[in-house]
């Protein structure tokens, strides 16, 4: 017989577990403000391909990457949910029967959280468990895995990147038939994309569980079917996309410009990221080495020894003069400060320039010529040589 003790304490923990679940409700309610139509700026006859392009733009305003206004990272979470729910046939037709809340009994049950977080992760911070109210509950939600990043060097001059860019490029990837979800049938051998567990007896009594590679298995519980006829070509087809890349004043070789969610879609995995790595091409006269610039400059011996004034033509076309007065050694170097490349990072103004002189010696010089440098540079008036 339980004690009085005992019963107080599962009275304790059914009023505590009430009370997440009213605050579970309460917080989807708040998620649940805007139409994810009205999110994404489209109709509600929008097509798959409008849907993927507001999708872009809207991911592209607001990523906290880019967009350091308050409530940014709130609202690109919501937009992420929208394109989701939008994307997917099966939660696209119960959200337009049947709205969020619809959409959220309907994810309860397959024992996911919507992207919104479910009842397991909220009973899993006070050591509960997944999947149920005890230390037996099933196990937590499988994580969403992606297809391959894609990697794609943009070959830029460093004019570019001193002034910024905008380039307008073409991208052909490979996204997924319309009706794809119409190719799929039920094996709940798939354990996840590619992957399929089958039980294996290995004795009388025993069983061995095996994992396989099966590229047919698209989700869990779900195989690709072959041949499906709404899906002659398979499971994609190409897109050509345009894509606009802004290159920044003063970005740096290897930075990669990144969009996110344009790579390859396939069947149970999001898209992975299309990243355009900046190459810098090779300048004719100026090296870049960070926020810096350097330059060679070969200058006769009268130059080196009288002082000179040079006019450089910068990378943007402006020109500036530097003037040396005392004598320059060969491989002197000099510094002018402001004329290297943008900074970086928000730190505003501009690295510096540095010219590394390469005194160009005569082959040879005629006896009167020593006679006059050695009359001038000696001091006594001697000719003698």
């Amino acid at each position: 017989m339980p004690s009085l003790r005992q019963s107080s304490t599962r009275t304790m923990l059914t009023q505590f577990l009430l009370t997440l679940l009213l605050l579970h409700t309460q917080i989807h309610r708040i998620t649940a403000a805007e139409d994810f139509y009205k999110l994404l700026g489209i109709s509600r006859k929008a097509t798959q391909k409008e849907i993927k392009k507001a999708y872009r733009s809207k991911s592209l305003e607001f990523h906290p990457d880019k967009n350091k206004n308050e409530g940014a990272a709130e609202k690109f979470a919501e937009i992420a949910y929208a394109y989701e729910v939008l994307t997917d046939e099966e939660k696209k037709n119960i959200y337009d029967r049947h709205g969020e809340e619809g959409l959220k009994q309907h994810e309860q049950r397959q024992g996911q959280g919507g992207g919104h977080g479910g009842f397991d992760d909220i009973f899993s911070h006070f050591g509960f468990g997944g999947g149920g109210f005890g230390p037996g509950g099933g196990g937590g939600q499988q994580r969403e895995q992606s297809t391959p990043n894609v990697n794609i060097p943009l070959r830029v001059s460093l004019k570019q990147l001193y002034l910024g860019d905008t380039i307008e490029v073409e991208y052909v990837r490979q996204t997924l038939c319309v009706n794809w979800q119409e190719c799929m049938k039920a094996n709940q051998e798939c354990q996840g994309p590619g992957v399929k567990v089958r039980m294996q007896q290995i004795a009388p009594g025993f069983v061995q569980q095996v994992q396989q590679r099966d590229e047919r298995c698209v989700a869990r519980g779900k195989m690709w079917s072959s041949n499906c006829r709404v899906c002659p070509d398979g499971q994609t087809q190409s897109e050509k996309i345009d894509l606009t890349i802004d290159l920044q004043k003063g970005m740096y070789p290897g930075e990669p410009i990144t969009f996110d969610g344009v790579a390859d879609e396939k069947p149970g995995m999001n898209p992975g990221d299309l990243n355009f790595v900046i190459t810098q091409e090779k300048h004719e006269y100026y090296h870049r080495d960070g926020d810096h610039l350097y330059v060679t400059m070969e200058i006769p011996l009268v130059d080196a020894l009288t002082g000179f004034k040079h006019e450089f033509e910068h990378l943007d076309g402006h020109k500036f003069i530097v003037n040396v007065d005392g004598v320059t050694e060969c491989d002197h170097v000099m510094r002018v400060s402001g004329k290297g490349m943008p900074r970086r990072g928000g730190r505003g103004g501009f690295g510096d320039l540095f010219i590394t002189f390469d005194v160009d010696f005569p082959e040879t010089l005629t006896v009167e010529q020593k006679k006059g440098i050695r009359k001038i540079l000696d001091g006594r008036g001697s000719d003698e040589l």
